[in-house]
């Protein structure tokens, strides 16, 4: 009797734990589907769009990339700061024989233009004043191109360069130098200095030409960028002449060097940023002048490049070309010796064998940096 009731007794706890595992299973079972259903229901969205893919890619790593527990970076002490890329050229003292043959191919050509202006010296009455633009080969309207300013002395006008004509030293040198890849293409302009009606007898007071940076900003430059293809976004109704600034540059000798230091640097820094200067005459500049300009007022703009040439016989221009630059590197840190400023004195007086020579030199540097 005693052995049918145990055995009763282990059927029923059998029977009970069979129940039991049982519902255990079907709990499992409706946990399962449960957690299936979460999954699908939060990748039903398969279709995402691939810009968000990458936005949450982005956050993921914003979330994944937190420091706040790290310790903060500390930069080694010898780290070394990459200096600004400047121009590697050394001037030469003469100019290579090859560049100064006038080619019969690959040549660019010259254009007479003339252009509307004030007679600023005078009652800044309307006149019309001729340059010469020269082209370089193959000049294309689809591309943009550097333009150069290039200004004559003081008994000279928009011809003494000699930029009139195919036999043209400037234009020799420079369909040279553009033949040979020493150079990009660039547009150069030879204006006439003189802010007045009287711009075409060099008997006109001299003190015009201490006026042409209101030609050169108002009528002169926004007549190039309007008519030929430069980097400037010209619009007739005003433009940011700043935004080009890169892509101009202006040189000249004698009073048209005092017109680039005096006016193109220290008026119009915010416009030009290349800057060539031979034998600039005494009314120049000084260096301590023009550092407080150019650490003042033109604070906020860099020098490209700023060369400069003067024959050792100069009895004119050697003492007012020199003190434009001397101690200058220590009065501003605009400009860096050998860097993005160059003192040259070459054997010669005042006249084309320096001037030709500086302008062989300042192209082969000019918008390069």
């Amino acid at each position: 009797m005693k052995k049918i009731l145990s055995l009763l007794i282990l059927l029923l706890l059998l029977l009970l734990t069979a129940c039991s595992d049982k519902e255990a299973a079907e709990e499992g079972m409706t946990d399962n589907n449960e957690q299936a259903d979460l999954i699908n229901d939060n990748t039903s969205d398969t279709n995402i769009d691939e810009k968000d893919s990458e936005n949450d890619k982005d956050t993921y790593d914003i979330v994944t990339d937190d420091t706040s527990d790290k310790e903060p970076t500390v930069m080694p002490e010898n780290e070394i700061v990459p200096e600004p890329k400047y121009i590697e050229y050394t001037p030469v003292d003469a100019i290579p024989e090859e560049y100064l043959i006038q080619r019969t191919d690959n040549a660019g050509t010259i254009e007479a233009i003339t252009y509307t202006t004030k007679d600023y010296f005078g009652d800044e009455s309307e006149i019309t004043k001729p340059a010469y633009v020269y082209l370089p080969y193959n000049y294309d309207e689809a591309k943009q191109y550097n333009v150069l300013y290039l200004m004559h002395g003081i008994g000279g006008t928009e011809n003494e360069w000699g930029m009139n004509n195919d036999s043209s030293r400037i234009k020799i040198i420079m369909d040279n130098l553009i033949y040979n890849g020493e150079i990009e293409p660039f547009i150069i302009v030879t204006p006439n200095g003189r802010s007045s009606a009287g711009y075409a007898s060099a008997a006109t007071d001299f003190n015009s030409f201490y006026l042409f940076g209101k030609e050169l900003r108002n009528d002169l430059i926004p007549y190039i960028d309007s008519n030929y293809s430069t980097y400037a976004d010209y619009d007739e109704n005003g433009y940011d002449l700043t935004k080009a600034r890169n892509h101009r540059a202006m040189a000249g000798l004698s009073m048209g060097g005092m017109q680039t230091i005096n006016i193109g640097m220290c008026e119009c820094l915010d416009i030009i940023s290349y800057f060539g200067a031979f034998s600039s005459a005494p009314t120049t500049n000084t260096a301590s002048v023009i550092s407080e300009i150019i650490n003042g007022e033109f604070s906020d703009y860099d020098i490209n490049y700023f060369y400069n040439i003067c024959g050792t016989e100069d009895s004119i221009a050697l003492a007012s070309a020199k003190a434009a630059v001397t101690d200058l590197t220590d009065l501003t840190d605009k400009l860096i010796d050998q860097k993005n400023l160059i003192w040259q004195e070459v054997g010669g007086g005042h006249g084309f064998d320096v001037w030709f020579l500086g302008f062989y030199n300042f192209a082969n540097i000019v918008f390069k940096r």
